[in-house]
């Protein structure tokens, strides 16, 4: 059953449609964006093209219950989801600040939504709805399926299936299993009764009812003892792949159960490209335009996704958790089709923003084994090192992006989703480097390094720092081949577990030489279910049950931060309180390899670091300034003639 325009938003559509009772009505904590690029979007689709109704209830006011019953009740179940993004993460910045905007609401305002979103409407539903059943999906109930630690309250939580009130959480991507559980329901198999459907969490209070698992510690003993949830949580990484995976059960009273059956398989190809040539309108829905544009739409509307899945499983990422690490990618001619329905838009100017995904070079499973046999539970892809058994090839990606810069109003096809510089080098056939390059850089390449500590990279999940220098130097080459000036925007992380501040200091030292200072510094926030954020809370590493070093305490933070971004003069102090703390006063003074210039400074000297414009290896000068960001200044004409003075007097 497939139907042109929007899923219904209000009442009216729906009686414009003449369905009296919904089949599903579809809670979201986001604006309705029928884009493939949002997930309530997707599961809205996918159900309607297999024959159900669903009635979308886009940002309802969970103050007044009367707001959850525009559409009365519906005949199967109510669906919540936050949204594409954490509610909490969405709300607060890692310093627990509340965050002025929320991209994803129309006119960027805030307050749109609760915090802990999953759980306030689904107890709205339930204050309402006695009996209805409720399914929990997206990102927020995925990373909170089980018993995890909770940043934002410093503390040990319940499965979010206990406090939420709801019967399921579909978790992961729910193509697979919002339609299983649909038809069972359907068919008058009681929301009790499923407890089959892979892909799911559910609650029973009979342990004998529970086949084939393996028991985790209970929650009261992890949340008396970190050790066992490190333990619990090394065990969940090793099963949360669909094919080698087992199912898993958390106690939390002698009668109740949470239990978690093995990840839904990963769609193929021909899925895939049926999910995303679904009747998309590609657009806000209008009743959410009213306060303005939804930001995060805009930033994806003429945008690709190509592929899903990431076997880079960098700890602090929670991928590998939601979607896993089995790639699935869509066809060139489905990718072709959208491109050129986007080309149609009115507003297209003829650049695609993005061709990609998690990672955008992964096109393929990271070795022949993985679509029968599984990702290794003992053993990542590409860390330390890439396996033997690595398959890096990049001749189908090049293929795509060459095709998709031969559509008829396309000028230019850019790749902001990220590449993954290992996987890179890792690739005999330098081919993609040089098209990269050619075609698909924009002045600047953003890579994410994170750090240049081997200590803290380790802990992290990524590639020695030898690793991204020879990407460093041969992105260079190649750009001096084509005669190109583009260089690298390093995206970089303080504070991460295993980070002391000797660590940091070695990472502000590398940005000396590199001539950088990030604008912005991302701290690193602990989300749920992130092989990081247990180190965060049990200071163990799960992998290993080694011990890992955790800068907690507000100040240290901020000094690590500080020192990402030791030119700028408001964090002096800091920097310089830093630096006497690890015993590196040999970094204060006058000398080309300080960081920080004595107060007051020599006589007659402004205090402050004067500019060096030597230039390094990457290509960058010295002096806090990018080469991008001195054309950038450049293209202002007013300041043009100042600036370009200034540059001579300080050389």
């Amino acid at each position: 059953m497939r139907q042109q325009g929007f899923l219904p938003a209000t009442k009216e559509e729906l009686e414009e449609r003449g369905i009296a009772q919904p089949d599903f009505v579809y809670v979201i904590g986001d604006a309705y964006v029928d884009h493939p690029s949002f997930g309530p979007a997707i599961i809205g689709r996918v159900l309607e093209s297999h024959g159900y109704s669903v009635a979308i209830l886009s940002q309802p006011d969970w103050k007044n219950p009367e707001s959850i019953q525009i559409y009365g009740e519906p005949r199967l179940a109510f669906l919540v989801s936050s949204g594409n993004m954490d509610s909490m993460v969405n709300h607060y910045s890692v310093s627990k600040k509340r965050r002025k905007t929320d991209a994803f609401t129309p006119g960027g305002v805030m307050g749109k939504r609760p915090d802990r979103a999953d759980m306030v409407y689904s107890n709205l539903i339930r204050h309402v709805y006695k009996h209805v059943p409720i399914i929990l999906g997206g990102i927020e109930a995925s990373l909170r399926r089980m018993a995890h630690y909770d940043y934002w309250a410093d503390g040990f939580k319940r499965s979010l299936l206990l406090d939420s009130g709801a019967d399921l959480i579909s978790y992961g991507m729910g193509e697979r299993s919002i339609v299983e559980i649909a038809d069972a329901l359907n068919s008058g198999i009681s929301v009790r009764d499923l407890t089959f459907v892979n892909g799911t969490v559910y609650k029973t209070s009979h342990k004998e009812d529970i086949y084939d698992a393996i028991f985790l510690p209970d929650y009261e003993s992890m949340k008396a003892d970190k050790t066992l949830y490190a333990r619990s949580f090394g065990i969940q990484q090793k099963n949360a792949d669909p094919i080698r995976g087992k199912r898993m059960a958390e106690q939390y009273s002698e009668h109740l159960f949470i239990v978690q059956n093995p990840p839904a398989k990963p769609l193929t190809q021909e899925e895939m490209d049926e999910v995303y040539d679904l009747p998309f309108q590609r657009a806000v829905h209008p009743s959410c335009l009213a306060e303005g544009d939804v930001p995060a739409f805009s930033e994806i509307k003429f945008s690709l996704a190509s592929c899903r899945g990431c076997f880079g499983a960098c700890s602090f990422c929670a991928l590998t958790f939601h979607q896993g690490r089995i790639i699935q990618a869509r066809s060139h001619e489905s990718l072709l089709r959208e491109a050129e329905a986007m080309t149609k838009d009115k507003d297209f100017k003829g650049y695609i923003h993005d061709v990609g995904g998690p990672t955008a070079d992964f096109r393929r499973p990271a070795c022949d084994k993985q679509l029968k046999a599984g990702a290794c539970p003992e053993r990542q892809c590409l860390f330390p090192k890439p396996c033997p058994n690595l398959k890096a090839d990049h001749s189908d990606y090049i293929s795509l992006l060459r095709k998709l810069r031969a559509v008829p109003g396309v000028k230019k096809v850019f790749i902001r989703s990220g590449i993954r510089f290992d996987y890179v080098l890792a690739d005999p056939d330098q081919t993609f480097l040089k098209e990269l390059c050619e075609y698909h850089v924009s002045g600047q390449l953003k890579v994410a390094p994170e750090h240049v500590s081997d200590a803290v990279l380790s802990k992290m999940g990524k590639p020695e720092r030898s690793v991204y220098e020879e990407f460093c130097r041969r992105y260079r080459k190649m750009n001096e081949t084509l005669q190109k000036k583009q260089y690298l925007v390093p995206y970089l992380m303080s504070s991460h577990p295993g980070s002391t501040l000797k660590e940091a200091v070695e990472l502000a030292e590398y940005c000396r030489d590199l001539g950088y200072m990030p604008e912005q510094v991302q701290d690193f926030y602990p989300t749920p279910s992130t092989m990081s954020t247990c180190m965060y809370y049990t200071g163990l590493d799960p992998r290993t049950m080694e011990q890992v070093y955790v800068p907690k305490n507000p100040h240290e933070k901020a000094m690590q931060r500080a020192l990402i971004q030791y030119r700028d003069p408001k964090n002096r102090d800091l920097v310089r309180e830093a630096l006497e703390r690890c015993g590196r006063r040999d970094l204060i003074g006058y000398g080309p390899k300080c960081l920080l210039r004595p107060a007051g400074g020599r006589p007659g000297e402004r205090s402050g670091q004067k500019t060096d414009f030597r230039k390094n290896s990457s290509g960058n000068k010295a002096g806090g300034r990018t080469k991008q960001a001195e054309t950038n200044v450049r293209n202002n004409v007013g300041a043009k003639k100042k600036t370009i003075r200034n540059v001579h007097k300080k050389k």
